[in-house]
């Protein structure tokens, strides 16, 4: 077998995921390229005519044909990039987004704003924790539940918290909405009861049903239906939610921020106020988009 410089086996693995339809396929094959134990994109132009080892050729190939099968790059790394931390990823939860950043800087400016001593607050549908282990990080007097109705997601954020150091900050609940259950039995429900939360955090499943399949196929085939698909038209889990708080007397938390779809503003605004929140804003994302609904209850 003739041995290739780095170059080439960059260039060629360009070429076959340019030829996938992965968009940024130079990027990809980049850091495929350092994943596998190739240079890095500092130290490639010095080393482009070097021979690559044996071993980071075959795990780079791998990877690059994992790559052209449209498996995200964070599944194949094992590791995704949220508010300069990292995360840990698998099919098991959506991987983190940098539009859901904006959520997280809008927690962390809000608890600033409140100057409270010993935040309480709940990441709901926290999938890979991303949101939740974020704010515990820049929030370190903070106390933080993290709730999911998988299993796997739940598993999946406790490794996370343990990555970035936030395990005595952060406990976690199993189940659906406020009937999550924690590791002592108590739900959701029955936490706010005693003592409320400061703040409720969700990045919920907002995708039209109908819209699935036009989705990438990074996405469509390769992240859970269940963080994705928000039913008909996307909003099934906004007004379950609304419904929860209208029949919940102590409103749970003064403020809800929730991601939205980027056309859903109005007609998530309209679901809140409708179930007696005293004020909704939509908050957009850098491309002007509708991103972040922020709700309060009082």
């Amino acid at each position: 077998m003739t041995e290739k410089t780095v170059r080439e086996v960059f260039e060629d693995a360009v070429r076959r995921l340019d030829a996938a339809g992965v968009p940024d396929a130079a990027w990809d094959a980049q850091e495929l390229l350092t994943w596998a134990g190739g240079p890095d994109r500092t130290h490639f132009p010095l080393l482009k005519a070097a021979v690559l080892s044996e071993g980071a050729a075959a795990r780079f190939e791998e990877d690059v044909c994992r790559r052209e099968r449209r498996i995200p790059l964070q599944q194949i790394t094992g590791t995704a990039w949220f508010m300069g931390l990292p995360f840990s990823v698998t099919e098991d939860v959506l991987c983190p987004r940098a539009d859901t950043e904006v959520l997280a800087e809008l927690a962390l400016k809000r608890m600033g704003e409140k100057g409270l001593a010993e935040p309480r607050i709940l990441d709901l549908c926290c999938g890979s924790g991303c949101i939740g282990i974020s704010l515990a990080r820049f929030l370190p007097e903070a106390e933080i539940v993290l709730s999911d109705i998988s299993p796997k997601a739940l598993a999946l954020a406790k490794k996370n918290a343990e990555r970035n150091a936030v395990t005595k900050q952060v406990s976690f609940a199993l189940g659906d909405l406020l009937e999550a259950e924690t590791e002592d039995g108590i739900t959701i429900r029955e936490q706010m009861s005693a003592r409320p939360f400061d703040l409720i955090c969700c990045n919920p499943p907002y995708i039209p049903s109908e819209e699935i399949n036009g989705l990438m196929p990074e996405v469509r085939d390769h992240e859970p239906a269940l963080a994705l698909d928000g039913g008909e038209d996307g909003l099934d889990f906004y007004r379950r939610l609304a419904a929860e708080m209208k029949k919940t007397e102590d409103r749970a938390a003064p403020t809800f921020l929730l991601e939205i779809g980027c056309e859903q503003g109005s007609a998530v605004k309209e679901i809140f106020e409708t179930a007696g929140a005293a004020r909704v804003m939509i908050r957009k994302d850098l491309a002007g988009l509708d991103r972040v609904a922020e709700v309060d209850w009082s």
